[in-house]
């Protein structure tokens, strides 16, 4: 999913004029409170402004050995090494930082989110999830009482709902078992379909005749030809752009600002934000709320907006990500949608899915993805693409090797979810030098459902195939996708190690899992690398920015069943504790 969706279902706001004063200064109020306060003195030339000592330093997973201090200035890290070489470095102003047993780290990277889309539902929708509600009745519940104490008229929003793990999808009649007075919009965990009432229909002024969309939009129908109230891809939710309500640009600012909070909380001190589209002002808004934010900000380009990065491209572009001026948001790479999602079926496999013949979709024929990954290589970018299914790898690859050739000087091209993939893949992956960035959140909440319900055992086992790739000496990334699931690294870096499926406990492929170290370097080195940052962030080496994050226990001495458990303490961005301090 991709925050084109937000701009285009979600239109009725604009970023053009930015936060307003007022908006910036109630927003910004907590990080600008905690900012101030963890803010070193100046230290003189040569000389620590802050030192870290008393705990586990581990300046880069697997790479660098551990440390017993760090000593950073400027913002920047001055040395990871004993305790006696950083204590060297001391000098009258240095603020010292007792770990007091903690574990500190290179700062977690999640490579691929949708800040915008997730701040906004956050604020705008309620939340009809699997973690709240875990069966069909409390989802039926929690609906019908929400339309009880609404006035007949106004839209009911959900977000969050699962259909894989919540009792399959909505039907138009279903929902309008909930109410016939108001307008109801559900939209699914995976962001990429929806279902709606018959009043939402009639709201969004829905054609009984509607046919298919550009892009994979469509509208589900029944054995009876008729509308059954399931909505896919974007083209198609944007017709019920209706549904909103009047968003102003504070609004916006403080959703946004509200979630990059929630990042810093999980420990991430960047996030990646996988295709915005909208206008050059929406992208100057967006830069000037990443100004106020607890953690860094990055962003890819929707295809249909590539355009925007052309008046950054004098401040670098390609492998190297793009500094927009006066502003810590940078820009790295085009992203195009392939596929829907495996739990809805739209993702477009080689194999049918399990109890029928559908194999599900591409969202572009085999022109159309040439065509665009070609303009996107003519524009001097790497280009992202979309994947849940190993069909649409097929299309990716073919498109990017007929453009850009393998290992090309535009940067890293990413596969995004590269959920299954075949052995035959990984190897052009690796001869082409194309990434993937694993959702591997999909084991943890759908490991089991993949393999009863959608794949069977063999394929289920190949999804999100991390070990594979290590094997094959490549590198990858493990993002959330938030919100399509929870925000969080150590979450995903569990998983990663475990395999284990949440739902019933299951291991689901265990020759895919990774060791810890591996599951690190994905959330830290490679992250940077497939954001265009390598060079400054991912490690704590000497002159890269001093981005860390530190755990109250060290992620190698605890049982990797309760890695996600370890409370995180504090985060620091440039050398300012953004969070925890």
């Amino acid at each position: 999913m991709c925050n084109g969706c937000v701009a285009n279902i979600f239109g009725k706001f604009t970023l053009g004029r930015g936060p307003t004063r007022r908006g910036l200064l109630a927003a910004s109020a907590v990080t600008a409170a905690t900012a101030v306060a963890g803010s070193p003195a100046r230290a003189q030339s040569g000389q620590a402004e802050t030192i870290f000592r008393g705990g586990a330093v581990l300046p880069a997973p697997g790479r660098l050995a551990p440390a017993q201090a760090l000593a950073i200035a400027r913002g920047k890290v001055m040395l990871a090494g004993s305790d006696a070489d950083v204590m060297a470095l001391r000098g009258p102003n240095t603020r010292i930082v007792d770990l007091a047993g903690r574990t500190l780290l290179p700062g977690f990277i999640d490579p691929h989110q949708h800040s915008l889309t997730g701040g906004l539902i956050t604020a705008v929708f309620d939340d009809l999830g699997y973690k709240t509600y875990r069966t069909r009745a409390e989802v039926m519940a929690a609906m019908r009482a929400k339309a009880a104490r609404t006035q007949p008229g106004q839209w009911l929003l959900w977000c969050n709902f699962d259909n894989l793990l919540q009792g399959g999808d909505f039907s138009m009649a279903e929902l309008d078992t909930v109410s016939t007075q108001h307008p109801i919009l559900v939209y699914y965990i995976n962001m990429h379909d929806a279902a709606a009432n018959s009043a939402a229909f009639r709201a969004a002024n829905i054609p009984d005749d509607i046919g298919p969309l550009p892009g994979g939009g469509r509208f589900g129908r029944g054995p009876d030809g008729k509308l059954d109230g399931t909505i896919f891809e974007e083209s198609a939710l944007r017709k019920f752009a209706v549904a909103m309500p009047p968003i102003t640009p504070a609004f916006v600012a403080q959703a946004a600002l509200n979630w990059f909070r929630t990042n810093a909380a999980a420990g991430n001190t960047t996030v990646h934000e996988a295709g915005v589209i909208g206008d050059a002002a929406m992208l100057q808004g967006y830069a000037r709320i990443a100004s106020e934010a607890m953690c860094r900000a990055s962003t890819s380009l929707m295809f249909e907006a590539m355009a925007l990065g052309d008046a950054y491209k004098q401040y670098g572009y390609g492998a190297q990500a793009t500094q927009i001026p006066n502003s810590p948001l940078t820009i790295y790479g085009i992203k195009i949608v392939g596929d829907g999602s495996n739990q809805t079926k739209s993702a477009d496999q080689t194999q049918p899915y399990l109890g029928g013949t559908s194999k599900g979709y591409p969202n572009f024929n085999a022109a159309d993805m040439h065509r665009m990954v070609a303009e996107v290589k003519a524009n001097g970018w790497p280009v992202l693409v979309h994947c849940n299914g190993d069909a649409t790898i097929d299309l990716a690859l073919d498109a990017i090797e007929a453009a850009y050739g393998a290992n090309p000087a535009t940067g890293v091209n990413r596969i995004e979810h590269c959920t299954i993939t075949r052995p035959d893949q990984i190897e052009r992956m690796k001869r082409l030098g194309v990434q993937p960035s694993f959702l591997m959140n999909h084991i943890y909440f759908y490991g089991a459902a993949y393999r009863d319900t959608l794949f069977g055992p063999e394929r289920a086992a190949r999804a999100d195939s991390a070990g594979d790739f290590v094997r094959a000496g490549m590198p990858f990334t493990l993002h959330t996708d938030a919100p399509c699931s929870n925000i969080g690294g150590l979450q995903l870096i569990q998983t990663a190690v475990t395999r284990k499926c949440s739902v019933d406990g299951s291991i689901v492929g265990p020759e895919q899992a990774i060791s810890l170290d591996d599951a690190l370097k994905a959330v830290t080195i490679h992250a940077a690398g497939q954001i265009g940052q390598a060079h400054r962030l991912g490690t704590l080496e000497r002159g890269k920015e001093a981005d860390l994050t530190i755990l109250e226990r060290n992620p190698y001495s605890v049982d990797p069943n309760t890695i996600m458990d370890i409370k995180v303490s504090q985060t620091w961005v440039s050398g300012v504790a953004k969070f925890g301090a």
